[in-house]
């Protein structure tokens, strides 16, 4: 039997229990495309990040309910800021500090991208509804596998390059489920898809023989019945296997 490999995938802080969850959409789609979810609890310490990433292929940054602490990027908090959770915003640093210095394949996804792009040095627009002059509604509601708006994807990039991009007739269509976004870019990050309102969707690592990929949608929701997200998935599984 080939080697399945192992994915590292933070999870979530419930302040109320006090509890770790995670949602089961992203360890079904890794477990789907051949990897092994490994679930890793928020304990903001180096070396339990070190010792557990030792095991790891890859790393997935998934979704949340919360925002960054933009503290991170020089600024102080919008009126809309939604809830911070330090442990959250720490782990998945410590988790990045791994990913930078093994050379692991990271896949970020909503919540994800973003500590993707302000670990690298990257600022947020901390409210898209208030901040964003003409947006679109980035906050579909439900059904959350509703793929509710287009993206315009860069010509020659690694998302044109899908076979589901190359096959499609008209515009991709994605999910969306966040009220905040990339404002600058982080630094070997470059932005490869955007809303109709400018909204950046998509980000990617420029260094050669790296892997870093962040996407604002939630393709752990629509793969089952979108091959555009399925092939997300598989790209990330494949370069984990690597």
């Amino acid at each position: 039997m080939a080697r399945r490999p192992r994915i590292g995938i933070t999870m979530r802080l419930e302040m109320e229990t006090s509890r770790f969850y995670l949602g089961r959409d992203y360890s079904e789609m890794v477990e789907a495309c051949g990897g092994v979810p490994v679930h890793l609890g928020l304990i903001p310490k180096a070396e339990y990040i070190a010792e557990a990433l030792a095991h790891c292929d890859g790393v997935l940054l998934p979704g949340s309910n919360t925002d960054i602490d933009p503290h991170h990027y020089g600024e102080n908090p919008h009126p809309k800021l939604g809830t911070v959770i330090p442990e959250k915003d720490l782990t998945d640093r410590l988790v990045l500090d791994e990913v930078e210095r093994r050379n692991m394949p990271l896949l970020g996804i909503c919540f994800g991208m973003q500590a993707l792009n302000v670990y690298r040095g990257g600022s947020l627009i901390q409210d898209i509804g208030s901040q964003v002059k003409n947006c679109i509604k980035h906050e579909q509601g439900a059904p959350a596998t509703r793929v509710s708006h287009s993206l315009k994807i860069e010509k020659g990039s690694l998302l044109a390059g899908l076979s589901s991009v190359k096959a499609a007739k008209s515009a991709v269509r994605v999910n969306s489920s966040h009220h905040q976004a990339v404002a600058t870019v982080g630094k070997n990050l470059k932005a490869i898809a955007w809303a109709s309102d400018g909204v950046i969707e998509c980000v990617h690592d420029t260094r050669k023989g790296r892997f870093a990929l962040g996407v604002q949608w939630h393709p752990e929701l629509t793969a089952p019945a979108d091959h555009f997200s399925l092939e997300i998935f598989e790209m990330f599984i494949a370069r984990c296997l690597k």
